[in-house]
């Protein structure tokens, strides 16, 4: 089967006519690099790539929004897709007359491509369905549709980096202090299979009932960890990984004739 593509978002900063009001705060500058583009970047998670031309920002004193140039508003152009981050206009100037068109620094472009990603935690399944039974095997999976690659692409001064983050494990917590880790999203229960087959893939046996627990239920969680890389102007990188986190609650009950087999 062929594998899934990547869910993509595709989001720049674009030349615009905005123009801040006269009574506002004005937006920082940010000049470009003496050696590189400008370098944009979005505090979302913690910085994992260094800025390889750092940007300083010039107060309005300092003539921002003077000479040659234009603001440039984010925007994002893929048909459904609005970013969830403000960010402020930014004025650029224009390059000098004769001068080549500054390059944006395809790391720095790797990094808001990576702050767009847009994650969600699987929803969680289980066999049986409602309860689980005390010394039978639950099945363990996640909704397959949320075990794709997902991507997004940053883009400025006619260079665009991709971010892809892929799903690689699942850290499963039981609630009744169990732990299990499996490489794939697991296998839904096959109708008609034996209720004491176990999971092909990713299963887990309770060994307590949940009754005798704070609220009668087990809360259980399904920690996805992301491998993160990026690719753009013949340049490629790594990202530590994500996470995300789906949570649910099971009640585990204990039915001698079922799991004792007798009568």
């Amino acid at each position: 089967m062929d594998e899934p593509k990547p869910d993509t978002a595709d989001c720049s900063y674009v030349r615009s006519t905005y123009q801040p009001p006269a009574d506002a705060t004005r937006p920082v500058l940010y000049w470009p690099p003496a050696a590189g583009g400008l370098v944009v970047r979005p505090a979302v998670f913690g910085s994992s790539v260094q800025p390889v031309q750092p940007v300083q920002p010039v107060a309005a004193e300092q003539g921002q929004g003077q000479g040659p140039g234009a603001w440039y508003i984010y925007q994002c152009t893929t048909n459904g897709v609005r970013d969830a981050l403000y960010r402020a206009p930014v004025w650029i100037p224009d390059a000098a007359p004769g001068a080549p068109a500054p390059v944006p620094d395809p790391a720095a472009l790797a990094e808001q491509a990576r702050n767009q990603l847009r994650l969600a935690g699987p929803r969680i399944d289980m066999s049986p369905v409602g309860d689980q039974l005390v010394r039978l095997p639950t099945w363990l999976w996640l909704d397959p549709a949320g075990w794709n690659q997902v991507a997004a692409t940053a883009a400025a001064g006619g260079v665009a980096v991709t971010a892809v983050a892929k799903p690689v494990q699942v850290t499963w917590s039981l609630g009744d202090g169990g732990m299990v880790s499996c490489t794939a999203p697991g296998t839904p229960f096959p109708p008609g299979a034996d209720p004491k087959s176990a999971s092909p893939d990713c299963g887990y046996t309770y060994r307590s009932r949940s009754l005798d627990a704070p609220g009668g239920t087990f809360p259980v969680t399904a920690t996805v960890r992301w491998d993160v890389t990026w690719a753009g102007a013949g340049q490629t990188g790594v990202f530590p990984g994500l996470t995300t986190v789906s949570a649910a609650q099971t009640r585990v009950i204990d039915i001698p004739a079922l799991t004792t087999g007798g009568g």
